[in-house]
């Protein structure tokens, strides 16, 4: 830790450099310092360690050993978590920045907040720059139910589901990636680059397609960052994602001149097109009215575009998978739907959605005539 006369000598030293902007703010510093405004002085450190003309390395490790270690103990534990992050950042051994981070937890121990930060950032070091698989997934499995049980939605959730998701992205987990991916933006929507969302919206778009058992793509049609490929070279997308949402096949097998040019949605046609016969088969369960959810075996096929003889197999896949509950009758070759998957829906569906309750209430309308002509004859016999 630095001693006040090394305090003194070192800031006396930083105000004398000739960039009038950063002595300038060398004075601030030293006044909130000298009176001791703790709070102030953390907010303006911040700050301060973020402009271009102080990412270095030395000047951060200096700034950190000659001043901030001098009131480490006296500021917000999760304040001064967020000073070193920068300073983190710009060391160039990796291995020793995971081990300065491993000290600060010591420091910051009293607040839980700043443990999760601290390990959220030793999680992206092993990630991004130690390509350590292994030990980032460790970090994220002990954080995941740490912070499902916070109770509430702390600064650090964001940064979590961003590691997570960039995790899961770089093994392969669609399914996990599409999650997390939106839970990131569930928590940061407004602190993160509007530069990046086309990126993560098209990245969000693949994963939804290709992920096991993601079926609610509403979810992502109806969140703002997808509108970021509209007018871009990849707005195909979006209506390839509400082709998959309504589960139009033609609109699918019409669109995949333009899909088929992206590597990883080709390989994976046979597994798209199983996909997005199921959806059509929620779908078609969906715009039934509730008394009439008897579906033939032909119609499936008419509207999956399959042969006859796979129908039965897509049901029972649907069926196992809880996306419809229902019956099947071999010797009729129907089946009787009970129940669909609920969804995020669209325009379109809330529409389809509206006609059935109006269908729905005309139907009890009729009953209750129905009931009052039969109990008038019954009262005047």
């Amino acid at each position: 830790m630095a001693t006040t006369t090394n305090v003194v000598n070192y800031l006396n030293s930083q105000k004398k450099t000739s960039d009038k902007e950063l002595a300038a703010e060398w004075t601030t510093i030293e006044n909130l310092y000298n009176e001791k405004l703790w709070n102030e002085l953390t907010l303006k450190l911040i700050k301060f360690v973020r402009n271009e003309k102080t990412q270095d390395e030395d000047n951060l490790l200096q700034l950190y050993h000659n001043f901030v270690s001098s009131f480490e103990t006296k500021i917000n534990p999760y304040g001064l978590v967020e000073i070193l992050e920068v300073v983190v950042e710009h060391i160039t051994d990796k291995e020793e920045a995971i081990k300065f981070l491993e000290k600060l937890k010591e420091k910051v121990k009293i607040c839980d907040e700043a443990l999760w930060f601290i390990k959220v950032l030793q999680g992206n070091i092993y990630l991004t720059n130690l390509n350590d698989l292994e030990s980032a997934k460790k970090i994220i499995e002990e954080l995941r139910e740490v912070l499902e049980e916070a109770g509430n939605v702390t600064p650090v959730h964001g940064k979590y589901y961003m590691l997570a998701s960039q995790y899961y992205k770089r093994v392969g987990q669609h399914s996990d990636y599409y999650r997390c991916g939106l839970q990131f933006l569930g928590c940061s929507l407004e602190t993160f680059p509007k530069d990046q969302w086309s990126q993560q919206a098209f990245f969000l778009g693949l994963a939804a397609l290709l992920g096991d058992g993601i079926y609610n793509i509403g979810e992502l049609l109806a969140h703002p960052i997808l509108d970021s490929l509209k007018g871009s070279q990849n707005e195909w997308l979006i209506d390839l994602l509400r082709a998959f949402n309504s589960g139009n096949i033609a609109q699918f097998m019409k669109m995949k001149p333009i899909w088929s040019k992206i590597p990883d949605l080709l390989t994976q046609e046979i597994k798209l097109r199983q996909k997005i016969s199921l959806l059509c088969l929620m779908e078609m369960t969906f715009k039934r009215s509730a008394n009439n959810r008897s579906i033939s075996f032909e119609d499936i096929a008419k509207e999956t575009q399959l042969p006859l003889k796979e129908v039965e197999l897509l049901i029972m896949k649907a069926l196992a998978q809880g996306l419809v509950r229902g019956e099947i009758d071999q010797v009729s070759g129907v089946v009787n739907m009970t129940w669909v998957q609920p969804r995020v829906l669209d325009r379109n569906q809330v529409s389809d959605m509206a006609k059935s309750l109006d269908v729905w209430m005309q139907s009890i309308t009729s009953m209750e005539q129905l009931m009052e002509q039969r109990a008038g004859e019954i009262l005047t016999n």
